[in-house]
């Protein structure tokens, strides 16, 4: 586990108006926002992410989650009811046996002793990959896609919605607005890795 050691976190969890929260400013009303690790190119990071996100490493991810949410809990910033993974569309699950953000959110939810609510919100349409889109088409590319099917269960909750990749946030701010029509609802967003364009 030494090399895990050596991958280059971003200790955003301890710090307001980190670099992943400000994506959001002016976008979304979060409570908190964090990524565990930067992702370069040709790095230890992506390694990792290949292997668990298209080799069927489930146990890598659950690692990386757990690692995750050690992190969140000795930070003492993020105090929340629940985790939502980032639906994919049932087909692309499907396909790929698993949703890696449920992954991680297992993983995550051991250290923070709280659920994962799967079936919250639904990625209501397929969507191409946002990999080799811009900013404004990976927005237009997300725009509707996601329907909170259960907003009861998240009304009087702060949830945090997780995924294992940010770069420009466009998918995550579609799905945190739909989760935000539930009543008072508190959101806060956590991801694996911070991929900077």
């Amino acid at each position: 586990m030494r090399c895990v050691e050596a991958m280059p976190e971003t200790n955003f969890e301890m710090h307001a108006s980190n670099p992943v929260e400000k994506k959001f400013w002016g976008r979304l009303t979060l409570s908190q926002a964090t990524a565990q690790y930067y992702f370069t190119r040709e790095s230890l990071i992506q390694r990792l992410m290949h292997q668990f996100k298209y080799k069927g490493q489930k146990e890598l991810g659950k690692q990386l989650g757990k690692m995750m949410g050690e992190s969140l809990k000795n930070s003492n910033r993020f105090t929340i009811d629940a985790l939502i993974p980032l639906p994919l569309f049932p087909a692309k699950e499907k396909k790929r046996g698993y949703n890696q953000a449920t992954v991680l959110c297992e993983g995550i939810a051991e250290g923070l002793q709280v659920p994962v609510w799967k079936d919250v919100v639904i990625r209501s349409q397929y969507t191409d990959t946002q990999t080799k889109k811009g900013r404004i088409e990976r927005w237009q590319n997300m725009e509707g896609k996601f329907e909170l099917v259960k907003p009861d269960a998240v009304s009087n909750k702060h949830v945090m919605l997780v995924d294992d990749v940010i770069t420009t946030g466009a998918t995550l701010e579609a799905c945190g607005a739909e989760l935000l029509k539930g009543k008072d609802v508190k959101l806060s967003i956590g991801v694996l890795c911070f991929a900077e364009r």
